[in-house]
């Protein structure tokens, strides 16, 4: 009994390992987003109207039209896989949340898929008004006063919508809807990281929000990393 044991054990374990050698192994595309030329610069937002708003930051709120980092790097970009990605049957079960706090979009710009649930919810003592201001999907305007549940709407169709709050104008966001799960938002110091690709020739897609869009090609062909980098011409608008 214990030798036949140790025969199924191992087994097993050369059945795993050929199973592993035969299976690509997902690739990894790494990157920075930097600019070039001279970006908009931030300004100041006045939130003396909303003194509830106000109190919560010990230095004012910028603008984030164009937010930069050390480097001449863009924070808030949308790197995806816009050609080559795999057939996604199905959305994400979790929520993509999107809040409101501090008179603040948290994130400004947030990325999530087509058919995914988007949870928008208020932090603040104040009432705010989402409006996102879609020209693909269905356009919709809603209320959300102080403590009440979070507003929980859908996408059908890919589309970069632009979000505003009908009673803070200073108040500024950007969903990114999108039929992949293959993306990523830069961070402080314009890095993003694209893990899990089967091996394939992509097309890769950065959007900020006032540059407009850049593409670059890249072939993953094993559980490789490859780097690619994006450059915008940045103008002070």
């Amino acid at each position: 009994m214990r030798i036949q044991q140790i025969f199924l054990a191992a087994v097993a374990v050369l059945a795993a390992a050929t199973m592993s050698a035969g299976a690509p192994s997902g690739g990894t595309v790494t990157g920075k987003v930097t600019y070039t030329g001279t970006p908009a610069k931030a300004k100041a937002i006045d939130m003396s109207k909303e003194p509830s708003c106000a109190a919560q930051h010990s230095t004012p709120q910028m603008t984030e039209t164009a937010v930069t980092g050390p480097g001449n790097t863009l924070e808030n970009v949308v790197i995806y896989i816009s050609e080559g990605a795999p057939a996604e049957s199905s959305a994400p079960s979790s929520p993509a949340t999107f809040d409101q706090k501090g008179c603040h979009y948290a994130p400004h710009v947030l990325a999530f898929q087509v058919n995914q649930e988007l949870k928008v919810t208020n932090s603040d003592q104040t009432s705010h008004n989402i409006h996102p201001l879609a020209k693909v999907n269905r356009e919709w305007n809603k209320s959300q006063p102080p403590g009440t549940p979070p507003l929980s709407e859908k996408y059908d169709k890919p589309e970069f919508i632009s979000v505003k709050c009908n009673i803070h104008p200073w108040m500024h966001g950007y969903f990114a809807v999108l039929t992949t799960s293959h993306y990523a938002v830069s961070d402080a110091n314009g890095e993003f990281k694209l893990p899990n690709l089967p091996p394939g020739k992509y097309t890769l897609t950065a959007w900020q929000e006032s540059y407009g869009t850049q593409t670059q090609e890249v072939t993953i062909s094993g559980g490789e990393t490859k780097t690619v980098n994006f450059a915008f011409t940045a103008k002070p608008y």
